[in-house]
């Protein structure tokens, strides 16, 4: 049996659970989500917990058992504390800086980079390096964060770019002819 998928998921107080088929909407403190779910995993309210049931013992149920199990919870962990996802810029002259709602790096490039948070995220920034991407659906958070990194990933030699938190950077060595002399 999945390790994951047969563990019940609490539901702290403060937070609503509506399940209808396989739509299930999650909403507490911080907000709203609703998701559909697989329609051979069965799922439902025990309490004050919530179950996910498979129909057999084959592969792709017992894979898609906790996948549901995790997706579920995702949905409950965000409505109630949220999600925040950590980056850093690397580099001389580039910074972060909040034009309104939107995200502005200068990067090294001709042109400012201006990226517009959809519906449900939020970008804070601590200093002009360091930034977080805040929401409460965990999917859309990691794919903001993914996209800000992506407009200059870290490069090997020097670590220029954006990463993201406590990321390590594979370096590499330089040109290896500079130490000697021209023979």
């Amino acid at each position: 049996m999945s390790r994951i998928g047969r563990l019940p998921i609490p539901v702290p107080a403060g937070v609503d659970v509506d399940i209808d088929g396989r739509h299930i909407t999650v909403s507490g403190p911080r907000g709203s989500l609703e998701r559909d779910l697989h329609p051979e995993m069965g799922i439902s309210r025990e309490g004050d917990d919530i179950v996910v049931t498979r129909p057999t013992e084959a592969k792709t149920h017992k894979q898609l058992h906790g996948l549901t199990r995790t997706l579920v919870n995702n949905m409950v962990v965000g409505v109630t504390s949220g999600y925040r996802k950590g980056l850093e810029i690397t580099g001389v002259g580039y910074r972060a800086v909040l034009v309104g709602k939107k995200l502005q790096l200068s990067l090294g490039y001709s042109h400012p980079v201006e990226i517009d948070p959809p519906t449900g995220i939020t970008f804070e920034l601590e200093n002009p390096t360091k930034l977080a991407v805040v929401g409460i659906d965990k999917e859309l958070v990691g794919q903001v964060a993914a996209k800000v990194r992506s407009t200059r990933k870290p490069e090997p030699y020097k670590g220029k770019g954006v990463r993201y938190a406590g990321e390590q950077i594979r370096r590499k060595a330089g040109k290896a002819g500079k130490i000697g002399g021209k023979k």
